[in-house]
């Protein structure tokens, strides 16, 4: 089984998740200016809401590695606005990728709110979130 981690992160947020899932797998997590190699089996997509959409930066990587991506785990932060599943979801529809149901999110730090997220429970939680996702796709 072929797995990638890519992420957007410009605060640190989602990347501090994408590196503890990458800690988990023992795969090296990337950032979507990296393009996919090979063809993936699952592919973690880390992301979080900009000015209530995703950043052209991982638009872009969908559209440009579409070919090469089976199935996406989407993982998120956001300071104000729930998780991006909603946004991951129509834009990986309109490429014919399957997203899986579950998804991580947790809330980000953004200047005075949420100050220390994610946190040490977050790290956790996203690490137990991958090992399931992995596990729950090898038995399909």
């Amino acid at each position: 089984m072929e797995v990638a981690i890519r992420y957007f992160s410009r605060s640190g947020n989602t990347k501090k998740l994408a590196e503890a899932i990458g800690k988990e797998l023992g795969i090296l997590p990337e950032t979507v200016d990296v393009p996919l190699k090979r063809d993936v089996d699952v592919l973690f997509l880390g992301s979080s809401v900009y000015a209530y959409g995703l950043d052209e930066n991982v638009r872009r990587f969908i559209e440009e590695n579409t070919h090469r991506i089976g199935i996406v785990y989407n993982f998120s932060t956001a300071a104000i606005i729930k998780s991006t599943y909603s946004y991951v979801k129509k834009l990986l529809q309109a490429q014919g990728i399957k997203l899986a149901d579950k998804e991580f999110y947790c809330r980000g730090e953004f200047g005075p709110l949420h100050r220390g997220k994610p946190g040490e429970r977050d790290i956790k939680q996203v690490r137990v979130f991958a090992s399931n996702a992995l596990e729950s796709w090898d038995k399909q």
